[in-house]
């Protein structure tokens, strides 16, 4: 008999980065198990790809909501089993201003998905891989999460937190041969991105991005910025001092607001 293919746990599953994933682990013989809130979203990309009904499965989850994605991966591993590979990828992006109350709330939202999220999603695989002493855990943070951009504290604060969570959980994990790699895009082009309104260097199709990913999570990287030259900007912001950072940003535009962005 042979051996199941491996399997991958996606979340934000239904369009993007997370599709692009998909997508790049199918070509590869894996199994896929797809998470995101319009389930209906991965099953009409399914069926459109032609992918074979044991070859995949969706999961319906608010990954904010730590019982939804906690019960999402509590069926995967029911119908699907374990998981080789979980990628921790849904994440929203959002401007927010500060002196706005409305946008706290703001604030709050992409907290709870980008960074409670992520160690909800991991949360219910930890134990068996572990037991198993095997397995890979994947963070998507971000190149904002290197500093902060103007009207995007939000999202940089998020994604900055992503970076040292999962720099702390492979410390943890490490003892028990579990990988956790974080990834870091730039600017790729999906609905979070199209509606900037400011240059976006080093643009990246979903696809391309989903290659290097797929060949770094493999490799088991610790940290790698995708693509390179967005690491090589990465590195320079870091030590780039104060005062030539806030010069660099004077007059940049500020990421779109909630009551500013395009309905979804």
């Amino acid at each position: 008999m042979a051996p199941a293919k491996p399997l991958v746990f996606i979340t934000g599953a239904s369009s993007g980065i997370g599709q692009a994933l998909a997508w790049r682990y199918h070509q590869a013989g894996w199994r896929l198990a797809l998470v995101a809130r319009r389930v209906e979203l991965i099953e009409a990309w399914a069926q459109t790809q032609g992918l074979a009904p044991g070859d995949w499965a969706a999961y319906r989850a608010d990954v904010a909501q730590p019982d939804e994605i906690i019960a999402a991966a509590q069926q995967c591993l029911a119908q699907q089993g374990l998981p080789e590979v979980v990628i921790a990828n849904a994440g929203i992006s959002v401007g927010v201003d500060t002196a706005d109350r409305a946008d706290l709330d703001v604030l709050a939202r992409i907290w709870a998905t980008n960074n409670l999220g992520l160690a909800a999603t991991f949360h219910p695989f930890i134990a068996p891989l572990v037991a198993q002493r095997r397995g890979t855990l994947v963070g998507i943070a971000s190149v904002a999460g290197v500093r902060g951009l103007p009207g995007h504290g939000g999202y940089c604060a998020s994604k900055a937190a992503v970076i040292s969570y999962c720099e702390s959980l492979r410390g943890e994990m490490r003892p028990h041969q579990v990988r956790v790699v974080t990834l870091s895009p730039g600017y790729i082009d999906t609905p979070l991105t199209q509606q900037n309104r400011y240059g976006m260097p080093f643009l990246m199709r979903p696809e391309a991005f989903a290659e290097q990913a797929f060949r770094a999570i493999s490799a088991g990287v610790r940290h790698r910025v995708i693509p390179w030259q967005m690491g090589l900007v990465a590195r320079l912001l870091r030590v780039l001092p104060d005062a030539w950072f806030d010069r660099l940003l004077s007059g940049r535009p500020r990421k779109h607001r909630q009551t500013e962005r395009r309905p979804d």
